[in-house]
């Protein structure tokens, strides 16, 4: 096979995997459907750490999500109530949506909690680093599955 062909097919094959390679050389992910079927860490996820996460400043979700399950004062109301969300949508509609809310909404303010290509204004020292390990993102969606 020619050299030019084979640079084409390594290429291609790059374009490809781009989206599908996690940040810090983390666990892969593959969105397909709207869905990334797969977690992206291995171990049992804890909904209690989850919670913690959910309220805490580094996320930051009850920011604009309201979420009165939390036990939380004040939450925000820029977003979708997430009470009831474990019955309307499953861990991998979650997961696609916390690693990459704008492959739903471009124009969505949610920040893309895992993914770190293709993103702007992120300021020097946290360029190439995701906002929440893939531990905390499980841990987030086996909280928000309670929520019933």
């Amino acid at each position: 096979m020619p050299m030019k062909h084979w640079a084409s097919v390594i290429a291609m094959v790059a374009v490809a995997l781009a989206g599908c390679v996690a940040p810090g050389g983390g666990p892969p992910y593959q969105m397909s459907g709207g869905e990334i079927r797969q977690p992206l860490a291995n171990g049992v996820p804890d909904a209690e750490r989850g919670r913690k996460v959910l309220v805490s400043r580094e996320a930051n979700c009850i920011l604009c999500h309201a979420v009165p399950e939390t036990g939380e004062r004040f939450y925000g109301n820029l977003a979708p109530p997430l009470s009831g969300v474990g019955k309307r949508s499953s861990a991998a509609q979650m997961r696609a949506r916390i690693v990459d809310p704008q492959a739903f909404n471009a124009e969505s303010i949610m920040p893309a909690y895992y993914r770190v290509e293709g993103l702007h204004r992120v300021a020097e020292p946290l360029r190439g680093k995701p906002v929440l390990t893939a531990e905390q993102i499980e841990d987030v969606i086996a909280y928000l599955q309670t929520l019933q």
